[in-house]
């Protein structure tokens, strides 16, 4: 029985600028035996969308998106609370994409399941 894979994507949006943050490093991890080890990782293009995170898919299971915005917000000469914000979710069988997107400001940031 063939596996299905996932193909995981992401856009980060600095919401108080209403810019997208270009260059953003973005880490996904998956948990193995109560470890998380890297599965891929990228950078945000100048739209701030990462398409090519997963070209393979990625298999069914437990992962974390990390995404180290402080840096986006350091470039533009702004003072942030969050460094980075870490979206926890899960992989179902069957899934073939899950569009990640971050709401990024200096003082908070938030996500949902995008088309």
């Amino acid at each position: 029985m063939l596996m299905s894979r996932c193909n995981i994507t992401t856009h980060i949006l600095d919401t108080s600028r209403g810019k997208p943050a270009a260059r953003v490093k973005v880490k996904l991890e998956k948990e193995q035996a109560f470890t998380w080890e890297t599965a891929a990782s990228g950078e945000t293009d100048s739209d701030g969308r990462l398409a090519t995170l997963t070209p393979g898919g990625i298999s069914p299971g437990h992962y974390r998106l990390s995404a180290a915005f402080g840096a986006w917000f350091a470039r533009q000469g702004v003072d942030a609370l969050y460094g980075s914000a870490i979206v926890d979710f899960f992989v179902l069988e069957g899934q073939e994409h899950l569009h990640l997107p971050l709401l990024i400001s200096p003082y908070g940031w938030s996500t949902y399941r995008g088309s």
